[in-house]
């Protein structure tokens, strides 16, 4: 990709793993950097990896932590673990936060001259002469001219759920990471989760080690919990590509599972996830995500061993519960939030009433209903659209933001989670630091080195 002007920086909306991770890859190519965060708490650590609880791991091991494609072993060394049992450790996210922080401050050690960091918000970008240089304007007033944008906005904040608005603030809280929401436990005996995945356990987990001992219900419609990893592996020999499609696919994952076991039948597609979901049109994608979804990410998306034995044990002394159903209504009554739900499968309701109401059903992901000023601006613009699915922002292959007309954009792009309607499979590390890794060379020209050229 040819860019003008390369004294002007690219500048990147966002200071999580993937624009943190991007800022590090193009210093590494020569290129001058704006790195925008308006959120101290966030830079260079984004909310996954800011937060300080030592019960939340990863739910990668250690041995795929590494934030560079060419240097696998890199988070390895950097803790110090040297045998296979450490490889195999899953470790708390607060650690992999201050890992990633120090890969920016060495980057900007090695470049203080090509790298600047602004505490700000980014509030609008404007092309005055119609393609580049961009402008992008702080909340602060700076205006800062760019050859390239790279929004890198991480997961989006919940919007909360329609069916919980009847409910104050102290009893429901729409933000499942909002201190409130595990603090003050005195005189609660029952909490209902929204959700029953990642963000659920994570909850119940940060309730657990906050010394609340009563009831924690969640509720999704399958009622589907993440499954466990092995405490070693995987042990997955790459393979080719599967040639099936669409329910053939599954059906094909399915038979590879009673062989292999469920674990390594996923783990054998990651290689190739991407491209697979690249090949289905975006009819059969969404059939895709209307039934195979569920079952996808509580395979693919696994928890902790640790994790799951604290899961597993709370679950045992019943003071958690899974459960397969829909809310029908939440209104207030006195002290408690009276809860309507349709128990899967059934046609009558039952009720239960909870003190606090945590929604746990994960990010917002449709971009026209997220609270985020410039993507409502852009938006308003023509400058960018979301992606079929409403799972992000649509892009092309190259990470361009496609714009209203259905045109990519040279100097506007993405990473990260926004970009998972093209990719579907962009939220662990291991897929991210690919796709920064290869945007970074796009954005300095550097494709052709190591031999990958002409």
């Amino acid at each position: 990709m040819a860019l003008p002007d390369p004294d002007l920086p690219i500048v990147i909306i966002g200071a999580g793993f993937s624009g943190t991770l991007l800022a590090v890859n193009l210093l590494r190519h020569g290129a001058r950097v704006v790195l925008v965060e308006r959120d101290r708490a966030h830079l260079g650590r984004g909310l996954a990896f800011g937060m300080p609880r030592p019960e939340h791991l990863l739910n990668v091991r250690a041995s795929n932590m590494s934030a560079y494609p060419g240097d696998l072993g890199h988070f390895q060394r950097w803790m110090g673990f040297d045998s296979q049992e450490q490889a195999n450790l899953f470790v708390p996210r607060a650690t992999y936060g201050r890992y990633l922080r120090e890969q920016m401050m060495a980057a900007i050690a090695s470049a203080p001259a090509r790298f600047l960091i602004k505490e700000h918000e980014a509030v609008s970008i404007d092309w005055p002469g119609g393609a580049t240089p961009a402008i992008v304007h702080l909340d602060s007033g700076e205006q800062i001219p760019a050859r390239a944008v790279v929004l890198a906005l991480g997961n989006l904040d919940p919007s909360g759920l329609a069916v919980t608005r009847a409910l104050d603030s102290q009893m429901a809280f729409a933000n499942p990471w909002h201190p409130a929401a595990t603090e003050d436990l005195d005189g609660i005996d029952h909490i209902l989760l929204i959700g029953t995945g990642l963000t659920a356990v994570d909850v119940a987990l940060s309730l657990d080690r906050a010394g609340y001992r009563g009831r924690i219900t969640a509720i999704s419609r399958r009622g589907l919990a993440p499954r466990a990893h092995t405490p070693s592996g995987p042990h997955v020999k790459p393979g080719p590509r599967p040639e099936a499609r669409g329910s053939a696919l599954l059906r094909q994952i399915r038979r590879r599972a009673a062989e292999i076991g469920w674990r390594s039948a996923i783990d054998e597609l990651r290689p190739h996830t991407q491209s697979l979901w690249r090949l289905h049109d975006p009819a059969a994608q969404a059939r895709l995500l209307r039934h195979a979804r569920p079952w996808w990410d509580v395979h693919r998306h696994r928890l902790a061993p640790p994790v799951a034995e604290r899961v597993a044990a709370m679950q045992n002394e019943q003071r958690l519960t899974f459960r397969a159903g829909r809310l029908v209504s939440a209104t207030p009554q006195g002290p408690n939030a009276r809860i309507e739900w349709r128990p899967r499968g059934s046609d009558h309701c039952e009720t239960l009433l909870a003190q606090r109401v945590i929604t746990c059903t994960g990010p917002e992901s449709d971009v026209t209903r997220c609270a985020q000023p410039l993507l409502t601006m852009l938006i308003a613009q023509g400058r960018l659209r979301p992606d079929p699915h409403r799972l992000g922002l649509e892009v092309d292959q190259a990470g361009h933001l496609v714009d209203g007309t259905g045109q990519p954009q040279d100097a506007l792009l993405a990473v990260g989670p926004v970009t998972r309607g093209a990719v579907w499979e962009i939220v662990a590390v291991p897929d991210i630091r690919r796709q920064v890794w290869t945007l970074a060379r796009a954005l300095t020209n550097s494709q052709w080195v190591g031999g990958e050229g002409l």
